[in-house]
């Protein structure tokens, strides 16, 4: 299939202030393209103002509803989110990619275990998915959402999630934290050691968790996880996704020379010379070669491939693991070839 599709906006639906959900309508012969597991993301295309701008929100649809809607915060200068809340409307047509991305849940019916997520703000948005994933097709199961946001009025799903707190009395519960409102039945200040010693030892404390999903800020994601690694969580049980990240680079030295790359992309190879002081990406887009990508930040993995042969180093790093790394995948748009031949492939990840 095309990398992009065009699809209808069916429904744009007002979550907060400054949040709307995106309901697509998918037609019956495109719907194999957008089959999703719950806690994948899709990729937005769209030129404004003669630009072109990618960006990838997460679904916040679960499989079993039949439905692909996204979540849309508008943040300060964002061109596509404050677009979208304020100009998009039901009819409209916008560019959607596939479904992708690692942060997943994948049900079995007979399956009886305990999940909780850690979220903040927008981080919501794959987690609502999992969630409703859950508590619909594996019904001896139960979720605990630890949901952080300033005020009440600035929390998107709200009232869905008090919906579905009603409706699945003993297997969902709620933890509402607020860090700039106290409201009645609800943590006041921000998801914080306490707060997840007090949700883990105390309110749960008869609950044994088998898969622990945080999803929001960088330095949130590090915090939660810290914690539960001194209770001694193994790390494949923790999944996470970075809806922001903060700027730790790493500084590559000797990227003076130039690298002959062979690029990999829909079966067609591409070789060509490149200075090392460009990413993987960029060299391969001013080639005008269709290489995925969307954020360019080291956010979402998009932009993933794999070396199968030669050297590259990433500049950022917050999504892989060194297993993942020690297999070949890089996000190529953090990544400099640093030798003389590289061979680099989308295909095969």
């Amino acid at each position: 299939m095309p990398s992009f599709l065009k699809l209808i906006i069916k429904e744009v639906r007002r979550e907060t202030k400054d949040a709307v959900s995106i309901l697509f309508n998918v037609p019956e012969e495109l719907q194999p393209n957008y089959t999703f597991i719950a806690g994948q993301y899709v990729n937005i295309r769209l030129t404004l103002d003669g630009q072109e701008i990618r960006r990838a929100y997460s679904i916040c649809s679960s499989p079993e509803s039949g439905e692909l809607r996204i979540a849309v915060k508008a943040v300060k200068n964002g061109t596509f989110s404050q677009f979208a809340n304020t100009k998009l409307k039901a009819g409209d047509a916008l560019e959607v990619g596939k479904p992708e991305g690692k942060f997943i849940f994948e049900p079995q019916t007979d399956r009886q275990k305990n999940y909780v997520a850690f979220v903040s703000g927008s981080g919501i948005t794959p987690v609502i998915s999992i969630l409703k994933s859950v508590l619909k097709s594996e019904p001896k199961s139960s979720f605990v959402l630890v949901y952080g946001n300033k005020t009440p009025e600035e929390t998107i799903f709200s009232k869905e999630l008090h919906d579905l707190q009603l409706q699945y009395v003993g297997r969902l519960f709620i933890h509402f934290v607020f860090s700039q409102a106290k409201a009645e039945d609800a943590l006041f200040g921000r998801i914080e050691k306490s707060a997840v010693n007090y949700v883990l030892n105390n309110k749960h404390k008869e609950l044994e968790f088998d898969k622990f999903y945080l999803c929001g800020p960088e330095e949130m994601i590090e915090l939660v996880s810290g914690v539960l690694k001194e209770k001694n969580v193994k790390e494949s049980a923790i999944k996470f996704e970075l809806f922001t990240s903060s700027s730790h680079e790493n500084v590559i030295k000797d990227l003076g020379g130039h690298s002959k790359i062979t690029i990999m992309v829909d079966d067609e190879e591409t070789t060509f010379e490149m200075s090392q002081k460009q990413t993987i990406l960029e060299a391969a887009l001013k080639q005008g070669i269709d290489a995925p990508y969307s954020c360019q930040g080291g956010i979402c993995s998009s932009c993933l491939c794999r070396v199968t042969s030669g050297t590259a180093e990433m500049t950022k790093n917050s999504i892989l693991t060194d297993k993942e790394i020690a297999d070949g995948l890089i996000l190529s748009c953090q990544a400099h070839p640093t030798s003389e031949t590289i061979y680099i492939d989308y295909d095969d990840v």
